[in-house]
């Protein structure tokens, strides 16, 4: 497993980060037995980054994960999330941050959490997120509750304009560097750079496209990005590799992007992606890629309120 340093917290994380949403039966129903024992698998070969939140199956993702971490605490540095609840629930005030904290720790079973983030904050007034949220999760990391505190969200210039005006430790940026879109160079990267603030991605499959599995019917992405899946599959297959694991290399191989977080929850899923860290992308294959989807580059949907996507 190689590291990076995460900006300013200090902190060496994986570059393949563990993200925990699957466990909340996110895209299928997952045999919670079989979660854990993924969890395990990830954390002995080195993943030591786990991201959840509440809104993950509606709590049932920290629980689960809660469970998995039972004696292995002291090896992982954990995030989670708050702000987001459900698809349409939204709470960014003072009160439900500060009962949002208690309640991960609870299920999490641990009394700290690494890593605590306001999830998808272009969902409300941007008023909110810096005369209320902000000041909340700082007074949240100065109770010792959550070491250091960040922003997450899909609008990467947005993510980049509220950084700029709350400094935060971290942010998390989702589906905007992958094999179909790299608009996290665009802002994020300078500034993380400039700022000092750890940058992580996620999404590195664009929710599946760039994977051998079947896309979930909620998917947003146009007919003909979807439409890449195929083509990009048996390209691969040509050269004796598969899909997924090509992306999650190409995206774990940007060398100021901290950790790359992707969902997991299987064994064998688990398994494929611990061999995607030692991949070596032929050069003639990626060339071929990056020319195929050019003409579908960065065709990203939006999401939360209008006058944040910027």
């Amino acid at each position: 497993m190689q590291y990076r340093t995460l900006g300013k917290t200090g902190l060496d994380v994986s570059i393949l980060g563990f993200g925990a949403s699957p466990m909340g039966n996110v895209f299928d129903p997952v045999d919670e037995k079989e979660a854990i024992a993924a969890v395990h698998l990830a954390l002995d070969h080195g993943v030591n980054f786990v991201d959840v939140s509440p809104f993950y199956g509606l709590t049932l993702a920290e629980s689960r994960l809660g469970k998995a971490l039972e004696g292995k605490r002291k090896e992982i540095i954990l995030a989670s999330k708050c702000g987001r609840y459900d698809l349409q629930d939204f709470d960014f005030s003072r009160k439900k941050i500060l009962q949002s904290i208690d309640e991960s720790l609870t299920r999490l079973k641990t009394d700290y959490l690494d890593l605590f983030q306001l999830h998808d904050i272009e969902f409300v007034d941007k008023r909110i997120i810096l005369e209320e949220a902000v000041p909340a999760i700082q007074e949240v990391v100065q109770s010792g509750k959550a070491r250091f505190w960040g922003i997450t969200g899909l609008p990467v210039r947005y993510l980049a304009q509220i950084a700029r005006e709350t400094n935060p430790d971290t942010v998390l940026s989702w589906a905007h560097y992958n094999l179909l879109e790299d608009e996290i160079k665009d802002e994020l990267v300078p500034l993380s750079q400039e700022m000092g603030f750890g940058l992580m991605n996620a999404a590195p499959l664009m929710q599946r496209i760039l994977s051998e599995a079947s896309l979930p019917p909620w998917h947003r992405s146009p007919a003909e990005v979807k439409a890449m899946q195929p083509i990009l599959l048996d390209l691969c297959k040509s050269y004796g590799l598969s899909l997924s694991q090509v992306a999650l290399r190409f995206a774990m191989d940007h060398p100021l992007i901290a950790t790359t977080i992707v969902g997991m929850c299987e064994v064998h899923v688990v398994q494929q992606n611990l061999e995607a860290v030692d991949l070596e992308i032929p050069e003639e294959l990626l060339e071929k890629i990056l020319t195929l989807v050019e003409p579908v580059k960065n065709r990203m949907w939006f999401e939360g309120k209008e006058e944040n996507n910027i």
